[in-house]
This record gives structure tokens, C-alpha cells and sequence, in this order.
């Protein structure tokens, strides 16, 4: 059975980055976005969050920048259940609440519409936040399946700039 992988995360963050789910590769490693194929760590150096490109295995220096990093479910998985999502729900909004970040970034749009229950829901800030007084941003899913065009995913992720 596959272990979780550890958040990082500290009060007061300027940003949370939120996913899904620890991949398998991840689990393996105990590193977030481990997968060789997920374009995390080249999107942040891109968009000028990072002064440069992370490997996986750096995962843990982003609390340096006021960075964070969580899932709304801990379970490494490709198959998550509607309970998993639910509990996951809960516990993302108690670590939201607990270690107050300013701006929350949820990769995947996926991951928003489980978190916020909305269904429609555009690109970068939300106009009614899950908890009033922090800052709802939504980014394109770092995985290699998507389908959009890296520099469209970093011009996104360039956004959070306006907010931090």
C-alpha cells in the first residue's frame, strides 16, 4: 500500500498550491509532482514564481517563498471515490482555515469544482471564494495529459503575480 506523501505547509503562506492527488510516482518518491511527465516544476520557473526550475526532489524549499503544497486528497490513487473527495473537502477547508494563505491555487479545475461544488468556473481568480478573505485562483492541471499548450498554462500561472 502506497503512503501519502507529506504537506508543506507553514502559516501565513502567500500561496497554496492545491492538486488532486499524490501520483503513484510520487508515493514512491515522497516528493509532490514527481511524475517525469507533469510539467509542475517547468510551469513555476516559466511563469517567474521560482528563480529556477525546481526538481521534484526540492519540493520542500517553496515554504522559503511563502509556498505551499497540499492535495484535496492524500490517498496516492488513480481512482478517487466520492467519500475521498468529500473528506478531502473538509480537511482542505480546516487547513485553509488553520494556516490562513492568501492565495490558494488549485491545479486542475477538477480540483476546484470538488472543493467549490461550482461548475462553471473560468481561469485564473474566482469572484466568490470558498472562505471570504483568501484569494481563489484556478490554473490549468500541470499533468502531461493536458491538452493545452504550455505557454497558454504559463500565461495563467503568470496571473498569480497580480495577487501576491
Amino acid at each position: 500500500m502506497l503512503k501519502p506523501i507529506p504537506d508543506h505547509l507553514t502559516e501565513n503562506l502567500n500561496l497554496l498550491f492545491v492538486g488532486f492527488n499524490p501520483s503513484i510516482r510520487s508515493a514512491e518518491t515522497g516528493h509532490h509532482y514527481a511524475n517525469p511527465n507533469n510539467r509542475f516544476w517547468t510551469i513555476l520557473y516559466e511563469a517567474d514564481l521560482t528563480p529556477t526550475k525546481f526538481s521534484t526532489e526540492q519540493d520542500q524549499e517553496l515554504i522559503a517563498f511563502g509556498y505551499g503544497l497540499t492535495n484535496i486528497v492524500a490517498r496516492p490513487t488513480a481512482d478517487i471515490t466520492k467519500e475521498e473527495y468529500e473528506q478531502g473537502r473538509d480537511e482542505l477547508h480546516a487547513k485553509i482555515h488553520k494556516y490562513k494563505p492568501k492565495i490558494v491555487c488549485f491545479v486542475g479545475k477538477g480540483v476546484y469544482q470538488q472543493y467549490s461544488k461550482s461548475k462553471k468556473i473560468p481561469w485564473g481568480k474566482q469572484e466568490s471564494p470558498v472562505i471570504s478573505e483568501v484569494v481563489d485562483f484556478v490554473a490549468p492541471s500541470s499533468s502531461g495529459l493536458v491538452r493545452m499548450k504550455l505557454t497558454e498554462i504559463v500565461d495563467i500561472y503568470k496571473q498569480l503575480h497580480d495577487y501576491l
